[in-house]
């Protein structure tokens, strides 16, 4: 495949699927894949060097293809390439039909969960370092997936890092703890770097009002960014964080208001709307998704 970046250019005629031992590769369109199959080891927050990526694409297409299993309605589910297919909506979004299609391979739909989380995990691992709270959140995941062969997150850790040394297993256990007690309340898990999530699980232990404490201050801190979340997080962990009434800002942030509206769960905050429900709004067309959020904030106006 190290010529497929020919192929796969905006401007090719690769409609037809090209072959390589072992693998068929299709080009498949971008709304016909979904991202739910797998709690994703990459946090789908910000990524600060997709433009990177986005303009290697575009400057000689994609040399690696993203990896599917076709799903009995048609569709597909996305194993591996989050990335990628991230970097293809963006140029989508950009330059329109060119980008609507992109080079995948596909995987047999019999493939054992196990295998996939593994092809997942290795794929991250050997491209880019992945920080320790995405690795603990890849294990919960696999251990909270009924399909899978164990339940128990030391072992899930064992099972999907096991070319790993033992230390660095060891970091994603105590990260995966760390995320029991306070993930929720972090906008940004992925940015804690290893010393700072060490020394916050070794304060929590030896602080039982710390985890409440900070709590109370992450939960309604709308719109914070990194730089603020990050500091938050090393005033626990030295020890200097005043109580939570001291912690608040200067000018409070006003309480957020969470209302449901049938099945929609919405949450209105300073500078936020969010609406949670139970549908996948990665595989929406984006001219019709665009069009609904405009209809939308020409009514709350």
């Amino acid at each position: 495949m190290s010529h497929l970046h020919r192929l796969t250019g905006p401007h090719s005629q690769a409609s037809k699927s090209l072959e390589t031992p072992g693998l068929a590769i299709h080009m498949i369109a971008l709304n016909s894949i979904t991202i739910q199959a797998l709690i994703r080891d990459r946090n789908t927050g910000p990524d600060y060097e997709l433009n990177e990526l986005i303009t290697s694409i575009r400057e000689i297409g994609l040399s690696n293809p993203i990896q599917v299993i076709e799903r009995s309605d048609g569709r597909y589910d996305l194993v591996q390439g989050y990335r990628r297919l991230a970097a293809y909506r963006a140029l989508y979004a950009e330059d329109g039909e060119d980008w609507a299609k992109i080079p995948a391979g596909f995987l047999p739909r019999g493939e054992g969960r196990t295998k996939i989380y593994h092809r997942m995990v290795d794929e991250n691992v050997i491209r880019k370092d992945l920080s320790l709270a995405e690795m603990a959140m890849t294990a919960q995941a696999y251990a909270a997936d009924p399909t899978t062969s164990t339940s128990d997150v030391d072992s899930a850790v064992a099972v999907l890092f096991q070319s790993a040394g033992y230390q660095r297993r060891s970091y994603i256990r105590k990260f995966a703890r760390l995320l029991d007690v306070i993930g929720p309340y972090l906008s940004f898990p992925q940015e804690v770097p290893r010393n700072l999530g060490l020394a916050l699980l070794q304060h929590i232990r030896r602080d039982d009002t710390l985890v409440r404490r900070l709590r109370a201050y992450l939960k309604d801190y709308d719109n914070r960014s990194v730089i603020e979340e990050l500091t938050i997080l090393h005033s626990f962990a030295d020890g200097t964080a005043p109580d939570p009434d001291g912690l608040k800002p200067r000018h409070p942030r006003p309480a957020r208001s969470t209302f449901q509206i049938g099945q929609v769960r919405c949450i209105a905050g300073r500078g936020g709307l969010t609406l949670k429900l139970d549908r996948d709004f990665t595989a929406m067309d984006r001219v019709k998704l665009t069009q609904g959020i405009t209809r939308l904030l020409a009514a709350l106006d």
